[in-house]
């Protein structure tokens, strides 16, 4: 009895989803402040998002990825299976600093797709075992501890340390296709030196978002093991 009132009470390991919680909020309202920010600073070639993105496109040799509008604001993003680069309301026909790094962005990782990119190749093949590991770690670990069954608990622990990992494979992925992106962006001339600055600002603070996941994926994971140790000494 009271090991179920130790895991369903309160106890300190909560601290540990606050923590998460803060630093995916912070990160969440950087970039948003950021992007807004450079949303509002037009660049000096006037290419659209859109024009941006099939201008690095071409010059990288690709042109069986096809540019599609997608609705909402910064929900761009890559898709490798259909090859479509799909760019926001915010990004598609917005010449602004923001919307072509993000778009360059998302370029990179076309790029990346199409020259077989490692860490790419890695992420999209774990893919499906971390969206298994997100849905079912936690109703299994849950259901371990309540009925106390070990192997549960210690399914759950590895189905989700499978979802940090994709998120521990996410972070260079992302960085490689902001550094391609910049790259992109001044050998082509598509931003001028003093205009590069703006992007890259941008896309750091995107970066940071995925930091943000990671660290609080760990921190979760973190509270799986503490609570599991508790049990078993409970036992």
């Amino acid at each position: 009895m009271y090991g179920y009132r130790y895991y369903w009470g309160f106890d300190w390991t909560y601290l540990l989803l606050v923590i998460g919680m803060f630093l995916s909020m912070a990160a969440s309202g950087r970039v948003k402040s950021t992007f807004a920010r450079y949303k509002g600073v037009r660049s000096a070639s006037g290419l659209t998002g859109a024009m941006a993105a099939q201008r690095i496109l071409r010059a990288a040799g690709i042109f069986d990825v096809q540019i599609v509008r997608v609705r909402g604001s910064l929900t761009d993003h890559y898709d490798p299976r259909t090859k479509q680069l799909a760019l926001s309301d915010d990004v598609f026909d917005s010449s602004s600093l923001a919307a072509v790094g993000v778009a360059a962005h998302e370029c990179g990782h076309a790029i990346q797709h199409a020259t077989g990119y490692g860490p790419l190749q890695l992420r999209s093949a774990i893919v499906p075992v971390a969206n298994i590991g997100a849905n079912i770690s936690w109703p299994l670990f849950v259901a371990g501890l309540i009925f106390s069954i070990q192997p549960l608990i210690t399914a759950g622990i590895v189905l989700f340390s499978l979802a940090v990992l994709f998120q521990l494979v996410t972070l260079p992925v992302e960085i490689n296709a902001s550094s391609r992106a910049l790259q992109n962006l001044r050998s082509l001339g598509i931003l001028g030196e003093n205009e590069i600055n703006g992007a890259k600002k941008v896309l750091s603070a995107a970066a940071l978002t995925y930091v943000a996941a990671l660290a609080s994926s760990i921190l979760q994971l973190l509270r799986l093991l503490i609570l599991a140790g508790g049990r078993r000494r409970d036992d």
